[in-house]
């Protein structure tokens, strides 16, 4: 039972992470280069990681439901962060899995 918790863990993290280098920003990217009068909605994130808006973030940290962890390096992070996010760079993840709470949903943030 532990290790499935653990290796469930691990796999929202991957998720999560794995939404900061997704095709969602390229598709961005592209759509500000393009100049087009009628301009289509962004396709769908196609790597599984729940996105939630701003408000909802803010209505769960409200709550205690939630914590932020700032996946970025050090740098990024001394230059400016979340108020009360813990900084666990993206490679470290799975070394911080037990720091983790398993009772509150994880909101991971990269840009």
């Amino acid at each position: 039972m532990r290790y499935y918790l653990m290796f469930s863990a691990i796999v929202l993290l991957t998720a999560f992470i794995a939404g900061c280098n997704s095709a969602e920003t390229k598709v961005s990217e592209l759509a500000q280069k393009t100049e087009t009068k009628a301009t289509p909605a962004p396709a769908a994130p196609s790597d599984g990681a729940r996105r939630i808006s701003v408000a909802e973030a803010k209505d769960l940290l409200d709550k205690d439901k939630a914590v932020v962890i700032d996946v970025r390096n050090q740098g990024s992070y001394d230059q400016g962060h979340v108020r009360g996010s813990k900084l666990i760079p993206a490679g470290e993840i799975l070394n911080h899995v037990g720091e983790l709470p398993r009772d509150k949903t994880i909101i991971t943030y990269c840009s």
